[in-house]
């Protein structure tokens, strides 16, 4: 789709927070219960969907994982960077701590 970036843009776009950026961006977020985990994984998927991106997610007792990344430009694009701060904002949103 043309729109590959690199960690630094990557990091550059989301701005600082939980995401660890190389090949794919992962963050880490404790959500203290398990039901408010499940709460994220739903509004994830729910802005994966709307997206058409979707990121790996796991789902733990008090965490949540995820990974984003584009298999079609192997590597990280804007999708991932505008995904990941939807995604942070929806974890802050809920009192998630970032890891």
């Amino acid at each position: 789709m043309g729109d590959e970036i690199t960690a630094q843009e990557f990091h550059d776009a989301v701005g600082a927070g939980p995401w660890v950026a190389g090949s794919e961006a992962r963050a880490v977020f404790r959500t203290g219960t398990f039901a408010v985990g499940a709460q994220l994984v739903a509004r994830i998927a729910e802005l994966a969907d709307a997206a058409g991106h979707h990121p790996d997610v796991d789902l733990r007792y008090d965490t949540v994982t995820v990974r984003v990344t584009s298999h079609d430009v192997g590597g990280l694009s804007e999708r991932d960077a505008h995904l990941a701060r939807q995604i942070t904002a929806a974890a802050r949103q809920l009192g998630a701590a970032e890891l």
